[in-house]
């Protein structure tokens, strides 16, 4: 006796894939998730490849990563996919200290977060 299969949580139509322990704050990483919602997918891997964020890159390889989701694991048609979701979340945080001056000591935070990008297969309307 094996333990049960879990149930899949999306929909037939929708792949996901999600990018963990990034190396920014959650709410600069908003900001690029913004720049997707809503696209179609070859609209969006432009828009990240033409962005001036840093963190644009590691966007686009976890949007690829659902795009191949979405084909291999789901068999979806790449050319009809549009990014329904992408929403970030927090993570760890690293607490480091920065010594100042008298012997006083000053707080850093480095914070990591992790974007999940939900992709869907829609029927063009014509």
């Amino acid at each position: 006796m094996g333990k049960a299969a879990n149930k899949r949580r999306l929909a037939d139509n929708e792949a996901q894939a999600v990018g963990r322990m990034i190396r920014i704050s959650p709410q600069k990483l908003n900001l690029v998730a913004q720049l997707i919602r809503g696209k179609k997918v070859d609209t969006a891997l432009a828009d990240l490849t033409f962005s001036r964020k840093r963190i644009s890159i590691d966007v686009k390889k976890v949007l690829q990563s659902a795009i191949a989701n979405a084909e291999n694991n789901h068999d979806l048609d790449v050319d009809d996919l549009v990014v329904a979701e992408a929403y970030v979340g927090k993570n760890l945080v690293m607490k480091r200290w920065q010594a100042h001056a008298r012997g006083r000591v000053g707080k850093l935070q480095k914070p990591f977060s992790q974007i999940t990008i939900v992709v869907r297969q829609v029927e063009e309307t014509a």
